[in-house]
């Protein structure tokens, strides 16, 4: 009798232990389910990252924005055809995260002080664009614009000149992607934007409501808040989806996981 209960007692043990020794490791960090866009030239795919980082995918090209958070972030994702680095900071430039990706083939697009700070091998690949120029490749259209802290100070985080926010022109889609900014002049002027991706977290930005307010200037079509974690933890996106549809119901607002590792 004592046989058969030490018996059970010990097959009873093996099964609790047992889902955590067969378990599969994980493979990838866990992201947002992607969204689709459409276009003229076929879906526009949103996938979020993390941070300030998202992947966009269009008629058969990949672009990925500020790639940080380290390779695994990407697993599964296609390799890119273009890289877009808005700034210098660790966050935008990872060159660790750069490192771990398949970039060969990459057409790598950023400002001046970003490329004087890419390793070497990625020279042949950059084109340098400033505040105010355009780029036309593989389809689409890379317009430079300013991203910059106010006042205007040279010791800011973000002086005028150094970084670039952007908007892409694809498939009859204008897509803009903020940078770290403030809500400055540049923003507030954009004109017929469909797709926003708008950065809201302090000390480095600008705060929820600036970002509200701002949004209102410019009146895109669908806005993601990205970029979103500053001193003080997660800023209050969907403060910021109230705020921006109590006074214009028409702008979609798309509240988003930017960082499922942070639940």
């Amino acid at each position: 009798m004592m046989k058969s209960f030490l018996l059970t007692a010990a097959l009873a043990a093996f099964a609790l232990q047992a889902p955590a020794q067969t378990a599969p490791p994980a493979t990838s960090t866990p992201r947002a389910a992607a969204d689709q866009i459409a276009t003229s030239k076929g879906p526009l795919t949103v996938q979020p990252i993390t941070h300030g980082s998202v992947v966009l995918t269009w008629n058969g090209k990949t672009i990925y924005i500020d790639p940080y958070g380290g390779a695994a972030s990407y697993t599964g994702l296609t390799a890119p055809d273009v890289i877009l680095i808005t700034d210098i900071h660790g966050d935008h430039l990872d060159p660790k995260t750069l490192a771990g990706l398949s970039v060969g083939k990459a057409v790598m697009i950023v400002p001046p002080a970003v490329a004087e700070k890419l390793p070497a091998e990625y020279k042949p690949q950059v084109r340098i664009l400033r505040n105010g120029q355009q780029l036309d490749t593989l389809g689409l259209r890379v317009s430079a614009i300013p991203m910059y802290n106010l006042p205007e100070a040279a010791d800011a985080p973000h002086p005028k000149g150094r970084g670039n926010g952007y908007v892409l022109t694809l498939g009859g889609k204008r897509v803009y992607l903020s940078g770290d900014t403030e809500d400055i002049a540049e923003m507030r002027a954009l004109k017929n934007i469909d797709v926003a991706f708008v950065c809201m977290n302090l000390p480095y930005t600008m705060d929820v409501n600036q970002a509200a307010q701002a949004v209102l200037a410019f009146k895109p079509g669908i806005v993601y808040p990205y970029h979103y974690r500053g001193q003080n933890g997660l800023s209050d996106v969907a403060a910021f989806q109230k705020t921006v549809n109590a006074a214009n119901k028409k702008i979609d607002v798309r509240l988003r996981n930017w960082y499922p590792s942070a639940q």
